[in-house]
């Protein structure tokens, strides 16, 4: 496949459906810039990791990325929205220390370490490489076009506040996950590249309406460690889950590809990572993690939570979307629309969308 085939259209996305009392207030606010913003009191009633709290978090963190379309630039430092943002952040941050058990950084790292069971059940990357079905890996890639289409950019808030090894390893990783000079090997533009193979559309939020609230919650935890200085040991944290956990994941995501006839652009995003993480784990354990500890001890119950909480919602997601597969239904609220799988495959229909 030609490299760039999938490439975003330039442009902002538009302003997504409302999902609640809360994100339609900030939604309509950033319409007309006026209106009631959500309150401590009004978001404590909602449910922290729910759809509405979650679509109103994602809506004010994406003025830090790419914006919306009608939505003035200037708004991304509106005092009214930091303030209605703060309200949220403190609900689903509260939440997150609540729910992640105290381990230490250690114990954390360890645990990245050691591969889930493929009989498990508990996850999504061995069930999509045994028995996921094309329309199944569409969805998947629909849900994280929401992470991937912006991969990296969260981390790189990190690097003015590291020094010394922290700093360097770090910015190797970005580099490489930037295409290391290469705009079309950019990984988000690698992502964009599969999902044209999918048949899916690569504009840069496209999927958010269709995305269910576990996915909003792990895109806002990027946002929320990466935008504020005070969890940048929690970032770090993040970062090196994705990191440890990607390689061995990516490996049975590009069998499932391969095994679904997926296309050859939607193969090399994850065969990518798997060689790429594989050296970015060592990279992160014995640079990232260990210098920034090195530097700043008193960090280390941030990054075990950074840990814990990436992994926490992972497993939430991963809950979500093999809960609906596996009685044979879409995880979305909305079907994608169905397309001819591109070469045979094993199944008994080609048309690969839900039943």
């Amino acid at each position: 496949m030609k490299a760039g085939v999938g490439a975003a259209r330039l442009g902002r996305p538009p302003l997504p459906r409302p999902r609640g009392a809360l994100s339609d207030t900030v939604i309509s606010w950033l319409r007309t810039g006026e209106g009631p913003l959500p309150t401590r009191e009004k978001v404590q009633r909602e449910g922290p990791y729910g759809a509405d709290l979650q679509l109103a978090l994602y809506v004010l963190y994406e003025l830090h990325y790419q914006g919306f379309e009608g939505v003035e630039d200037d708004l991304e430092w509106a005092p009214a929205l930091l303030s209605a943002r703060r309200c949220l952040e403190e609900a689903f941050l509260q939440a997150l220390r609540d729910d992640v058990p105290v381990l230490s950084a250690q114990e954390e790292m360890a645990g990245l370490l050691i591969e889930p069971a493929a009989d498990d059940g508990s996850s999504v990357s061995h069930y999509l490489k045994r028995e996921g079905r094309l329309w199944q890996l569409r969805e998947y890639a629909a849900v994280r076009s929401l992470y991937h289409l912006k991969e990296a950019d969260p981390h790189a808030w990190v690097l003015p506040r590291l020094r010394g090894r922290a700093k360097a390893g770090m910015a190797a990783i970005e580099f490489d996950e930037f295409g290391a000079g290469r705009a079309e090997d950019i990984h988000a533009q690698l992502f964009a590249d599969l999902m044209a193979d999918l048949a899916l559309e690569p504009a840069y939020g496209h999927y958010v309406d269709l995305a269910p609230a576990e996915t909003l919650a792990l895109v806002n935890l990027m946002s929320l460690l990466g935008l504020h200085r005070s969890l940048r040991g929690a970032l770090i944290g993040h970062f090196a889950t994705v990191e440890v956990t990607s390689s061995p994941g990516s490996r049975r995501l590009a069998e499932a590809m391969r095994r679904t006839g997926a296309g050859p652009a939607a193969e090399r995003f994850y065969d990518e990572h798997v060689e790429a993480d594989a050296v970015h784990e060592q990279v992160v354990r014995t640079e990232v993690v260990e210098g920034l500890l090195t530097d700043h001890p008193e960090l280390e119950p941030d990054v075990a939570f950074g840990i814990g909480a990436t992994v926490l919602l992972e497993d939430r997601l991963a809950a979500y979307l093999l809960a609906a597969w596996r009685e044979n239904r879409s995880a979305l609220p909305a079907p994608l629309p169905p397309v001819r799988a591109p070469t045979p495959s094993t199944w008994t229909s080609t048309v690969t969308s839900p039943p």
